[in-house]
């Protein structure tokens, strides 16, 4: 396309930016960096909560099968970013990928995207954290005021601030180093599968068969709804999931896909990874077939402790204990899950900043926020920015409602990445691919049928929402990013040939 909305940057000159002394980051990570990465991210609160409820509300017991459709669904986005990561080892993933295939004002959409995905699930994240430590601190006989406790339901003035200050801690984190950053995570998410891990062989042993059958429900029709809480595909062609049976399989595949959202940030840390040809498909496929195996044992472990029709909503997995006569477990789950929580909110964290600082690299964003630290290599003009902004959103902001962003953003960006995938197949067939994903173009082809399919059963207010963060992107890219922009002003720069000055006086 010859629109200058459309100009692609290449992969060469993508490479070589992260060669700049002033806007390089240290690369650190390794495989398994990377793989710890993604099991920290992915698994949740989630694992906890989710399995259960959907096991009452959707599947029964065949919740086991809805988790394997979903990570089956995951396995070919992941796929294609597995290809794109180890092809184009450039912080900022789909905003990077989709800059070197569709054309800059496409890249500048994801990118947005993704900014807002990334922050708010940080937020959330942070205030889910902040309930799991308000209710350890109330077992201990210990409360905060409540003007400092959590906002959801709160009247008058409320800061949530162990939210907040959770935000802040991981930001100095994150500014100190990225290889800091790998040992904290390493830590924190060997505690949590521990208690994932101890939680499925303990459960094991108070499994009854008879939980078990029937595996799959008998149907039950969902009435159809006719407001913007209903889902979007219901208002378009007036069909409505069924739970149970069959179909409630994937009705319950379409909501437990979002305990997988996560995997994606490994692709943001492709530019600070050592061997990223080798180690990023290895760190991306590799801790989603872990965390698939993990959540469908606790699955199993859930529906056959206790009947699916007498699990609870609130705290399945824990009730569950409880039912067989274990309540000291319930205790347990929560301190697993407040660990799990802290490196959930890092990992958002990092991914959002790692995009913000490629935009900011490419002029899209000022260019103030793309130098790096001196010492530590990190970039933590960004990470401060963005921490302070969110610990602030978290504390004042009761976030319920705005959490289905973050899946909306995430199932768009792998839309995108699966458009690039066959783009760059076809414009760079000359490019050295570490890793190919298979099929192409039939499989990133079955992977955005299945994004867009997740999609269109969210509600209709999230496609609202995230339409008007859309138009506000266009109206930011139109008044800035177009024209400042390093293509618009040197869009002629090869290869080899010298880059724009990147010093104090520079944009």
């Amino acid at each position: 396309m010859t629109s200058p909305l459309f100009r692609t940057k290449n992969v060469e000159q993508s490479i070589l930016d992260t060669e700049e002394p002033e806007h390089a980051l240290k690369k650190s990570l390794s495989a398994l960096d990377l793989t710890v990465f993604g099991v920290g991210v992915i698994i949740g609160t989630g694992i906890f909560v989710l399995t259960g409820t959907v096991a009452k509300n959707n599947a029964g017991p065949a919740v086991a099968l809805a988790f394997l459709v979903a990570g089956v669904v995951c396995a070919l986005a992941a796929i294609c970013y597995a290809e794109f990561a180890s092809t184009v080892p450039v912080a900022g993933s789909a905003y990077t990928f989709s800059y070197a295939s569709l054309g800059e004002l496409p890249a500048w959409i994801i990118g947005w995207d993704l900014v807002l995905e990334f922050a708010l699930g940080t937020a959330v994240v942070a205030v889910g954290w902040s309930g799991y430590i308000h209710s350890l601190l109330d077992n201990a006989g210990w409360r905060l005021p409540a003007a400092l406790g959590t906002r959801d339901g709160a009247e008058g003035f409320g800061f949530d601030i162990l939210a907040a200050a959770l935000v802040l801690v991981l930001t100095c984190i994150l500014v100190l180093g990225m290889k800091l950053s790998a040992r904290v995570t390493s830590i924190v998410v060997a505690i949590k599968v521990t208690v994932v891990l101890v939680v499925i062989v303990a459960g094991a042993f108070f499994i009854t068969a008879d939980n078990y059958d029937p595996f799959v429900p008998q149907a039950q029709p969902v009435p159809a709804g006719d407001n913007l809480a209903a889902p979007l595909i219901q208002l378009m062609f007036g069909w409505a999931p069924a739970n149970f049976g069959v179909m409630g399989v994937f009705t319950a595949a379409s909501v437990v896909f979002f305990a997988f959202i996560g995997f994606d940030i490994v692709a943001t840390a492709a530019e600070e990874t050592r061997n990223p040809q080798r180690d990023m498909p290895r760190g991306i496929l590799g801790s989603l077939f872990i965390c698939t195996v993990l959540y469908v044992a606790v699955s199993l472990v859930v529906t056959g402790m206790q009947k699916y029709t007498q699990l609870s909503v609130d705290a399945p997995l824990a009730d569950a204990f409880k039912a067989t006569g274990h309540p000291w477990f319930a205790g347990f789950i929560s301190f697993g899950a407040a660990v799990g929580l802290t490196v959930v909110c890092m990992i958002l964290l990092l991914g959002q900043t790692r995009v913000f600082f490629a935009m900011s690299r490419d002029g899209l964003l000022p260019r103030f926020f793309s130098r790096v630290h001196p010492r530590f290599k990190t970039p933590h003009r960004p990470t401060i920015l963005l921490g302070v902004v969110i610990a602030v959103l978290a504390g004042f902001t009761p976030l319920n409602e705005l959490a289905a962003l973050v899946n909306i953003g995430t199932l768009f960006a792998f839309v995108i990445v699966a458009i690039s995938v066959i783009i760059l197949r076809r414009t760079r067939p000359d490019l050295h691919r570490a890793f190919r994903a298979p099929l192409v173009p039939f499989l990133p082809i079955l992977s955005i049928a299945a994004s867009l399919w997740l999609m269109l059963n969210l509600p209709a207010e999230t496609w609202l929402r995230f339409a008007v963060w859309m138009v506000l992107g266009f109206v930011v890219y139109f008044l800035y990013g177009r024209n400042h922009s390093r293509l618009s002003r040197g869009a002629g720069v090869r290869p080899g040939e010298p880059l724009e000055p990147s010093g104090p006086g520079s944009p």
